[in-house]
């Protein structure tokens, strides 16, 4: 079916209880997954304003979680591996152009994984996601569940880009292209980090968190209605501001925030030169 009777297929199916889902639900799934992983259709893509989400792709997604039956992927006896039939591994060939270092990664049928991506073991990409060509997903990394990472990203050695699932309408985590997000990074709920960004090590994000941007002398927030947004070449740390309050300020408590100390000059992008070498 084309594009338009897929996604009112799969609206007509997620209204319905899982004790009424029909035998051909799985097929539906299954055609879903195969146009998320041809990256034919996506859980977010760029637009005129930004970002739009494409609800009905996460509807898919959690209707596959309703519909499928545990399944047995062992590949023997000493390792095994059980799931949802609706979402299995995907099968990466040569062909694909996708370097997969031994040790115990995993990829998700439904998630897109562009030409000359990098993937480091152990390493977890959720079904859902989009990863650009080019990108490198360092060791103890996870693309959550319908995140979408752009090309020639690093995300560095224990990142964890947070899923999102629900509610339908939310933004997903989005990093832009060429962004570079440093070890042990934590980039969750609706936030965007901007092409050409970099995260130091140990940054976290969330869309209730504030920024706080010395260069520009201004807090960057979120809405009700928009995500938390990294703009495009700053390079943001971890910090702290006081926390507020008597007790606070008498026991000098501070919070935690990320501060961005500066945009990407010739420094920064001389020093990021040596990520080319390991892709």
């Amino acid at each position: 079916m084309n594009t338009t009777a897929l996604q009112t297929e799969i609206k007509r199916l997620y209204k319905l209880p899982a004790a009424d889902l029909p035998s051909n639900t799985a097929d539906v799934v299954a055609e879903l997954r195969q146009r998320l992983t041809a990256g034919d259709v996506r859980a977010a893509e760029p637009s005129d304003d930004g970002w739009t989400v494409n609800d009905w792709v996460k509807m898919g997604i959690l209707l596959g979680f309703r519909a499928g039956q545990i399944e047995d992927f062992s590949i023997n006896p000493q390792f095994p591996f059980f799931d949802k039939a609706t979402l299995p591994p995907r099968l990466l060939t040569r062909d694909d152009g996708v370097r997969v270092v031994p040790g115990g990664s995993s990829i998700r049928d439904g998630a897109f994984v562009g030409r000359g991506v990098v993937c480091m073991p152990p390493m977890f990409v959720n079904v859902g996601a989009y990863v650009g060509e080019g990108t490198m997903i360092d060791s103890h990394a996870l693309v959550g569940s319908c995140a979408q990472i752009g090309r020639n990203v690093h995300l560095s050695a224990g990142v964890q880009i947070g899923g999102v699932l629900e509610p339908i309408g939310a933004m997903p985590v989005i990093v832009e292209d060429d962004a570079l997000v440093g070890g042990n990074c934590g980039v969750y709920e609706a936030t965007i980090v901007g092409a050409e960004a970099v995260l130091a090590p140990g940054t976290i994000l969330t869309k209730s968190t504030p920024i706080y941007d010395l260069v520009n002398d201004k807090i960057i927030r979120s809405t009700a209605d928009t995500p938390l947004v990294v703009p495009s070449r700053a390079v943001v740390v971890a910090g702290s501001r006081p926390a507020k309050g008597e007790a606070a300020i008498r026991q000098g408590v501070h919070l935690y925030t990320p501060v961005i100390v500066k945009y990407r000059d010739p420094g920064t992008d001389a020093a990021l030169e040596l990520e080319e070498a390991l892709r």
